[in-house]
């Protein structure tokens, strides 16, 4: 019986993920976000649907009915945010908390077959992280103050950045994290944020030669103190987002084909300098020549993705375990593995709507700064997920970073988590700017005397005109008597 149940989940499974995935991208059909209500009820139900069918398989393939009081757990916290968003901000935009609240379900599952302790460890991160985001757009909505603020988001990235080149922990040779009384950060992951903030600061005003010179100064002490502490993922990250930055502020194509030829220049020096980069490049030209040594990882990932084939092996049936880091780097291979390729694609479609939709709010921005800052957030978002499912298809050589909302890792997390919670602060501004547009259009239609401040009447002009218009009614009364008077003499 358990097999049964099990064989069938796999589709009923992808099958709700891949409705799941077609609403995703249904809400883009209604430009308004009342008509989108039904569509984001039944991504509620389906996320539901997945979350819980996924839970009784772990339970089913383990013996152990104690997953699901982490089950409930999870489903509160879920079920809270969404509900709470909604509440305290009901002018935000609901794909992005529903899609956001889909990745990290999705990543609860993951987890808890891959490492139970990091899954309750990860569930913990995540909802503190939620308690901190949920007051963070109420913040972006109201301080104007933040345009104002460049050279401090520039000095506190670089500090920040300085702190883990010289006081971090080396983790196998690159220096990414820092430690305080047991807890440790990744200061890298929280600079993306404000390094977003410090470029769209420095460019929303203007984006002449000049300015745009001092910008890549100050940027490129970022990447450089990420290259020097062998963070050479953030570093790719940090520099592709400042040269589509400052292309969209500017609109020089030259600036683009000049970022582009430069990437490749410091993709060769790394080559050549580092060691592992040398490693990760001929692993990914050729792992199997060298699948007992530095191909393990790729292969490994390349077995496990063809081996799930279209619907998957099924929770626990799969050997995951077998990649290293398979929790953090290679965890799109172990849901390709145990849920099935469609149910991967499905995975990236929806990280795909949040991009979709965080460029659809940057358009709909009046402002520029903030236009800025949603462009560059999801510029940073997801180029971070092409990096990860890049890496683990042996698209591109692998950098080491991990999928947002789904991946192990609590800076990871709650950075994503944040930048979430930013761009729906923008959607309310925008909301702000749409209904002060609308103001101004009423006020231009509303015709002189019905009403505006500049043509108003007062009641003694009013009653002025109402007096003359029964004057000239009377005049024009007796005026036709004398001429009705008149012709009647002349006939007698």
């Amino acid at each position: 019986m358990e097999l049964y149940i099990t064989e069938l989940s796999k589709y009923v499974i992808n099958l709700l993920m891949a409705f799941y995935a077609y609403e995703s991208f249904a809400v883009f059909r209604y430009r308004e976000e009342s008509r989108r209500n039904g569509i984001y009820t039944r991504q509620n139900m389906l996320m539901l649907s997945i979350h819980f069918s996924c839970f009784m398989v772990i339970c089913f393939e383990t013996g152990d009915i104690s997953y699901l009081f982490f089950y409930a757990f999870q489903q509160m916290v879920l079920f809270a945010t969404a509900v709470l968003f909604h509440m305290v901000y009901p002018r935000a935009n609901r794909l992005i908390i529903n899609n956001m609240c889909m990745l990290l379900s999705i990543g609860f599952v993951i987890l808890t077959r891959l490492s139970y302790e990091k899954a309750v460890k990860q569930f913990v991160i995540v909802s503190v992280s939620i308690a901190m985001a949920i007051i963070i757009p109420f913040f972006v909505h109201k301080l104007k103050f933040l345009k104002f603020l460049t050279w401090i988001y520039a000095a506190a990235g670089i500090a920040a950045l300085s702190v883990v080149l010289f006081l971090g922990r080396a983790t196998y040779g690159s220096k990414i994290s820092y430690s305080i009384k047991g807890v440790t950060f990744q200061p890298s992951e929280f600079v993306k944020i404000i390094f977003v903030f410090f470029l769209a600061g420095a460019l929303y005003e203007s984006a002449s030669f000049f300015q745009v010179a001092v910008t890549a100064a100050v940027a490129g002490i970022h990447v450089v103190i990420l290259v020097v502490s062998k963070d050479l993922g953030s570093a790719l990250i940090f520099f592709t987002v400042y040269v589509l930055m400052v292309f969209v502020a500017t609109g020089n194509r030259l600036y683009l084909l000049a970022g582009a030829g430069g990437g490749a220049v410091a993709a060769f020096l790394a080559y050549k300098l580092f060691s592992h980069v040398q490693v990760r490049v001929q692993a990914w030209r050729d792992p199997w020549s060298k699948i007992d040594s530095g191909g393990y990882q790729i292969t490994q990932s390349l077995f496990a993705i063809s081996s799930g084939g279209w619907f998957g092996l099924g929770l626990f049936e799969g050997t995951p375990q077998s990649i290293p880091f398979v929790e953090a780097d290679f965890i799109f291979s172990a849901i390709a593995e145990e849920l099935g390729i469609i149910f991967a694609m499905c995975l990236i479609l929806v990280c795909i709507s949040c991009f979709v939709m965080f460029m659809d709010i940057s358009l709909k921005l009046n402002d520029r700064f903030y236009q800025l800052i949603a462009f560059g957030l999801g510029v940073t978002y997801i180029f971070q997920v092409f990096l990860t499912i890049g890496g683990g298809t042996k698209f591109i050589p692998l950098t080491g970073v991990t999928l947002p909302l789904v991946s192990y890792g609590g800076s990871s997390v709650m950075t994503t988590l944040i930048m979430f919670a930013v761009v729906e602060g923008l959607c309310m501004v925008r909301a702000d700017e749409e209904q002060e547009s609308r103001g101004k259009g009423t006020e231009r239609k509303r015709p002189e005397g019905k009403g505006g401040m500049g043509s108003a009447k007062n009641a003694d002009d009013v009653e002025e005109e109402q007096d003359g218009r029964k004057g000239k009614r009377r005049n024009s009364e007796t005026a036709g008597e004398k001429r009705k008077g008149r012709k009647d003499r002349e006939n007698g």
